[in-house]
């Protein structure tokens, strides 16, 4: 389960240092997002020549300075394994486990560069964040209107529309390549979360099959595979401000391809009993495997990290 703790090195100093460098970056940037946004808006004939690559330019550029600072002043240490094949002109449905803000972070330390921009799906809510909302909302990125079950009794006329604006999004990314990343648990990782749902694994929620089957059935024919991350850290779930005082040491990321199965792409998942039925035992048996990956992951780690220990403290040397 989650284990909030991080790594000892780090500073509050780094952190309030790289907060204040992150701020003016977006900023600077945002001055020319907006532009691009502009334009997209007032001139439509310039939309697909020139405002969206802008804007993928731009958030790229955002990524990259995020990247840099937290390789060269956070001086993270990355194991990734494999990796094998990524195109920068291919269709990606990617998935991963959520522990926290650090695993975007974490997945376009992998993407960025060698696949299209990754295209999160994100909460409603968020989008009315300050320059970060409208650079989401320019790139294309879904949002998603979570609806509780209080709520749905109230307004069931609002059931299933989650789902159906999943589609929707979706079908806007047939026309060029893209990453969809889909996080199946729907949610970060907490220990309450975890007591709540219950959940039969030990370093996981449960999946929610819905979004990813709708991914693949708006997109099916262009995926080859679902790429399945397994992130885990050594000193247990950072936070984003950890990796702001470089307080995040290491990062180990496993990437798998899991075959999607044709049948998947045709059916109806919102109105097939047994399809549904059938992709949820799927991504069960996929998470099951995740999460004994992870139990073994962490536990190497663990290994890991006292062999690095070891290797600070001075050596005791016979006179």
């Amino acid at each position: 389960m989650a284990n909030n703790s991080a790594s000892p090195s780090g500073s509050t100093f780094t952190g309030i240092v790289s907060a204040l460098a992150l701020l003016l970056y977006t900023v600077f940037l945002g001055v020319f997002l907006y532009a691009m946004i502009a334009v997209k808006i007032l001139l439509p004939p310039l939309r697909q020549r020139i405002a969206d690559p802008a804007i993928v330019a731009i958030a790229s550029l955002w990524i990259q300075g995020i990247l840099w600072w937290i390789n060269h002043v956070g001086k993270v240490q990355w194991d990734i394994q494999g990796l094998e094949r990524s195109r920068a002109d291919g269709w990606y449905l990617i998935t991963a486990n959520h522990q926290s803000w650090v695993d975007i972070f974490a997945l376009y330390q992998v993407y960025l560069g060698k696949a299209p921009l990754l295209k999160f799906f994100i909460k409603h809510e968020l989008g009315y964040l300050p320059i970060v909302g409208q650079a989401w909302w320019a790139l294309d990125f879904p949002f998603m209107r979570r609806y509780t079950k209080d709520y749905l009794k109230k307004h069931p006329e609002k059931a299933g529309q989650d789902l159906l604006e999943t589609q929707r999004a979706c079908e806007k990314f047939s026309q060029t390549p893209t990453s969809v990343m889909n996080f199946l648990e729907g949610t970060r990782l907490t220990d309450a979360k975890h007591r709540q749902q219950q959940s039969p694994y030990r370093h996981l929620l449960k999946p929610k099959a819905g979004g990813l089957a709708f991914a693949i059935q708006a997109l099916g024919e262009r995926f080859d595979a679902l790429t399945n991350v397994t992130i885990a850290y050594p000193h247990g779930t950072p936070s984003f401000w950890d990796l702001m005082c470089g307080r995040v040491a290491f990062i180990r990321m496993v990437i798998e391809e899991i075959p999607i199965p044709p049948h998947f792409c045709q059916g109806d998942y919102q109105n097939d009993p047994h399809l549904r039925q059938e992709m949820q035992h799927w991504t069960s048996a996929i998470w099951e495997k995740k999460d004994a990956l992870l139990a073994r992951l962490l536990a190497s780690e663990s290994h890991e990290v006292i062999k690095q220990e070891r290797a600070k403290q001075p050596q005791n040397v016979a006179n």
